[in-house]
């Protein structure tokens, strides 16, 4: 069966014929495709029809679609079993891999997804602290916890209203949502209410509205604040953790947050979240103390091999240089397509992430991002689709290299991107 029959009996009995929104293909117009199979750089939908795949399930595959040594651990550790609910020594060996690899986290616990780990993490900080507000970014994505899918108001300093039905205003109201990249009104706001504040959440690189780098000082302005008001400082690093070098964008920066939400590639493709920080903070949990989380298939070890394969690559290999140097030569190249077509391209990168917008001049920040043609991000998508990429089926949503892209599947992408856009 093809994706369009595949959708229309996936609309039948899973709402909106998909699992997770985006899926559904709703901001680009046409169905979804259903993937069959994937391997290295490409995925394969049920049609035959082959893509390079820049989205590489929203993170997660750095090292490409099934990558020999994560398939053979996760081979190896599914013939032991699948879920014990009991404690293996991968957990302890994953823990002390990213206890090592990021010096700010001296303990972590393991769950099933990144919304686990934030929720649990906003928890943690309420019980530390003894304080309710939290601080959220506008753009900034954290998974849809009740308390932080949430909107600004009507005003750049008031609390936020309800993102979706479900969330009563009174768990809304605990939430203040601020602009990302606006240093002057983030101090601002802490000047009036920082010593109410349990903790400030963001995405050290936001990924969930394309990708959005931070300006600079933006970050140390939040540490500075965070710490002089007594709040803690949350890093969601579920996308950037291990994806800018082996730790976390913390480390590039040299800013050490009071916790870290991780998740996508230290599951290597595989269901997981953790969130870790400073031993006293973090021995407030149950059994050790008072704040209880628990979780069926936390510390999944299925996962934990998957993940520990994909770290061990990550460190013996270190591919970052090369991974950056092949998004630098894929943005360096749009860019000069577009300057071509006369059509205004913005193609924000770092490593191997980027985030390309339909606006003229610099993006950095969420009115940014809303200025940006989201009706030309579609025709493009929807271009490059029919000509085997697969870019994210969102104009806010980032893209990724891997490490199995190589120069020839960048000049494929490259040249079919200067076509699209001649068209545009």
């Amino acid at each position: 069966m093809d994706s369009a029959g595949l959708f229309a009996k996936a609309i039948k009995v899973i709402p909106g014929g998909v699992n997770s929104p985006v899926r559904a293909f709703k901001r680009v117009g046409g169905t979804p495709r259903f993937v069959e199979k994937a391997q290295g750089p490409y995925i394969f939908d049920v049609e035959g029809n082959r893509y390079i795949d820049h989205v590489l399930s929203w993170g997660p595959m750095i090292l490409g679609h099934a990558h020999p040594a994560v398939v053979e651990a996760v081979r190896q550790q599914a013939g032991k079993g699948m879920s014990f609910g009991a404690p293996t020594e991968l957990e302890v060996s994953m823990a002390e891999t990213v206890c090592s690899a990021i010096p700010s986290i001296d303990m972590i616990r393991f769950v099933s997804s990144g919304t686990e780990a934030t929720m649990s993490a906003i928890r943690l900080a309420r019980a530390y602290t003894e304080r309710e507000l939290i601080v959220k970014f506008e753009g900034c994505y954290h998974g849809h916890v009740d308390s932080l899918l949430v909107k600004a108001g009507s005003g750049a300093l008031t609390f936020a209203i309800p993102d979706t039905s479900g969330i009563p205003e009174t768990v809304a109201s605990t939430t203040a949502v601020l602009p990302y990249n606006e240093t002057g009104c983030f101090k601002e706001f802490m000047k009036v209410h920082g010593q109410s504040v349990a903790a400030v959440i963001i995405e050290p690189v936001a990924g969930n509205m394309g990708m959005i780098q931070p300006r600079q000082g933006f970050l140390e302005s939040v540490r500075e604040q965070t710490r002089s008001n007594g709040a803690l400082l949350i890093f969601d690093e579920v996308i950037t953790g291990f994806r800018f070098c082996f730790g976390g964008y913390q480390d590039l920066v040299g800013i050490a947050p009071d916790m870290t939400c991780l998740g996508k590639i230290i599951g290597g493709g595989m269901p997981v979240g953790a969130f870790g920080g400073k031993a006293d903070i973090m021995s407030m949990l149950s059994p050790a103390g008072p704040v209880y989380q628990a979780g069926t298939l936390s510390g999944n070890p299925v996962a934990m091999a998957s993940g520990l394969a994909t770290l061990k690559v990550l460190r013996d290999e270190n591919p970052y240089e090369r991974l950056t140097k092949y998004m630098d030569r894929l943005a360096f190249e749009i860019g000069d397509a577009s300057k071509k077509a006369g059509v205004p391209v913005t193609f924000n990168h770092e490593g191997s992430m980027g985030g390309i917008f339909f606006h003229e001049g610099p993006v950095e920040t969420f009115n940014d991002v809303m200025e940006s043609d989201a009706g030309r991000y579609a025709l493009f998508f929807n271009t490059m689709l029919k000509q085997g990429v697969y870019l994210a089926p969102s104009p806010y949503e980032s893209l990724f290299i891997s490490t199995v892209h190589d120069d020839e599947h960048l000049d494929h992408v490259i040249n079919t991107a200067g076509k699209c856009l001649s068209t545009l």
